[in-house]
């Protein structure tokens, strides 16, 4: 079969059969997107394998069995992918958690709700990402002296917020391990 005769073929049976392959797919699919991307996959398949199209209302069911099979291996990929993201998402909350700072007590979090978001972006970046005031400054966009001052005032201002929580925290009252008995 010549190359125009093949074109003329494929456009035919593109024509008679893209509604009904593209209402498969959307029946089939969780969005349109997808949808879109089976029947496009489908028609490239078909493009290729031309000679093995059976003409006719065959040539239309083998479309909806090469659908079917193409709807079948995006539904794999779809999964593989959720579960890789899933994979690399408890990897990252493993390797990249923050340090005891944020995943400590309730009343460092608390202490640290209570500063700004400058305060706290400046304490990330010493205790999480670890890195010095002269590092801090080249993040800042300030000089090196700026980025110290700066992290002292926020150290001093977390110490005051961590000591209102403190205080605010409800104690709860020692017991002995063993009550004596009264008589």
């Amino acid at each position: 079969m010549d190359e125009a005769s093949s074109r003329h073929r494929f456009e035919t049976m593109y024509r008679q059969t893209y509604e009904q392959i593209l209402g498969y797919a959307m029946r089939r699919c969780s969005s349109p997107e997808d949808a879109a991307d089976v029947v496009a996959e489908t028609y490239v398949i078909a493009w290729r394998r031309i000679a093995e199209l059976p003409h006719g209302e065959a040539g239309r069911l083998w479309l909806y069995g090469v659908a079917r099979r193409t709807l079948s291996n995006h539904r794999r990929g779809e999964r593989r992918r959720a579960t890789r993201h899933v994979e690399l998402t408890s990897e990252v909350e493993v390797l990249y958690a923050p340090p005891s700072l944020q995943t400590g007590t309730d009343e460092a979090g608390e202490a640290m709700e209570m500063l700004s978001d400058d305060d706290r972006e400046l304490l990330a970046l010493a205790f999480w990402e670890e890195l010095d005031p002269g590092e801090i400054a080249a993040v800042l966009g300030c000089s090196r002296n700026a980025a110290r001052i700066r992290l002292h005032r926020a150290r001093k201002r977390f110490a005051k917020a961590l000591e209102k929580t403190r205080r605010s925290m409800p104690r709860l009252e020692a017991r002995p391990l063993i009550e004596k008995e009264s008589r």
